[in-house]
């Protein structure tokens, strides 16, 4: 078979199901000889994961897999790629609508296909089906995925809110569904957390050649990479808005983690990296949504590598590196987005302002800052 005839595949995700299943539809009735390839994690209380492939016409197969390790994902992960083969052996497919279960995140399993696609088939198109309406409820809320039955292994901790930020913020195709609840407020949430995103309408011929249009997985990747995310600008529309705070100056980790609550909740989602005194080295990634906030390690600054490391850095990496380049600290810096209706610019800045380093203490230097308590170092999960 020719790379050229490889079977095209296109992933739909989105925790609104039933946004999710019309743009799954659309898609089968538009294109002729398409299927859709759907995991049912709903039966994994029972050990096993429940596969369908229909067309328009409906069901066309049905079939139980046993779970993998206790967990859902990596049974349809054990499971997706034989399938596609099979229906890219047949030769009668013209298109592979791959539908994620509810709290199946795009990025994972983009990369299961991709990491397997060669001359049988090739991903296509990412895209994530939203009703407008629910933006706002779903990034608002905090309850684990395990109590709104829909955890995919029973050690799965994620959210609902932090699942749903990243089904939103990973493809670069949004695809919308008519909604009578949804307003201008929510058209500007949705602008404004994912700037970048192509939107189409579920029933557009929009739709249907987004599926063909090509997809990046390295580019998709970094763009959710905390060290070179393209973070969303300042913005206010309609009453919600878009606060960008960077500053050039460390934090001090024991006043940052006295504010981390009133922070995580200030806003509907935010997101970015920062730099504490006491790590100087560390690029930290910040990631909440619903009230909660993770903090993680995201590698190195670039400054702290020797010269010789940066020949394997990314471009992309380098490239956003020298977008926050400052002459004393290279891309050290505090790079916070936030992003909600009825958000206080001013009570942000003036909490995140004080938790910088005061004029003394930036003064002391930093072989001063490396000896202040290190109040992340239990969050982080290692010795400072």
């Amino acid at each position: 078979m020719e790379a050229a005839s490889a079977l095209p595949v296109v992933l739909v995700s989105g925790i609104h199901s039933e946004a999710r299943t019309e743009v799954v539809q659309q898609m089968l009735r538009s294109v002729p000889g398409s299927v859709a390839l759907h995991h049912d994690h709903a039966t994994a209380c029972r050990g096993t994961v429940r596969r369908t492939i229909r067309d328009a016409t409906g069901e066309l197969h049905t079939a139980e897999t046993p779970l993998v390790d206790d967990c859902a994902c990596c049974a349809m992960r054990e499971d997706l790629v034989p399938e596609l083969e099979r229906l890219a052996a047949g030769g009668m497919t013209r298109l592979a609508v791959i539908e994620l279960w509810d709290s199946v995140e795009p990025q994972a399993m983009a990369e299961v296909v991709t990491a397997h696609e060669g001359d049988a088939f090739t991903l296509t198109s990412v895209i994530t089906a939203i009703d407008p309406a629910l933006i706002l409820p779903c990034l608002a809320n905090g309850d684990d995925l395990a109590d709104a039955g829909l955890a995919a292994a029973p050690t799965d901790r994620r959210t609902v809110a932090d699942t749903f930020a990243r089904q939103l913020e990973y493809p670069g195709v949004l695809a919308l569904v008519d909604s009578e609840d949804a307003d201008e407020a929510d058209a500007a949430l949705l602008n404004q957390l994912h700037p970048t995103a192509h939107r189409v309408h579920a029933a557009s011929e929009d739709l249907t050649a987004a599926a063909f249009a090509g997809f990046d997985a390295g580019a998709a990747a970094a763009a959710q990479d905390p060290a070179c995310a393209l973070l969303p600008q300042d913005a206010d529309e309609c009453g919600v808005s878009t606060f960008v705070w960077h500053r050039n100056r460390p934090f001090h980790p024991e006043r940052l983690y006295q504010a981390l609550e009133e922070l995580a909740c200030a806003a509907a989602r935010s997101r970015g990296r920062f730099w504490l005194a006491d790590r100087p080295d560390t690029l930290l990634a910040w990631d909440a949504a619903g009230g909660a906030l993770s903090v993680e390690s995201a590698g190195p600054w670039l400054a702290a590598l020797p010269d010789a490391a940066w020949e394997m850095v990314t471009p992309v990496r380098r490239a956003a590196a020298a977008l926050d380049w400052h002459a004393e600290h290279g891309d050290r810096c505090q790079h916070l987005v936030f992003t909600s209706p009825d958000l206080d610019r001013a009570g942000l800045e003036e909490v995140l302002d004080s938790c910088l380093l005061t004029d003394a203490e930036y003064t002391a230097g930093p072989d001063e800052w490396r000896q202040l308590s290190p109040a992340f170092a239990s969050l982080l999960g290692q010795a400072n």
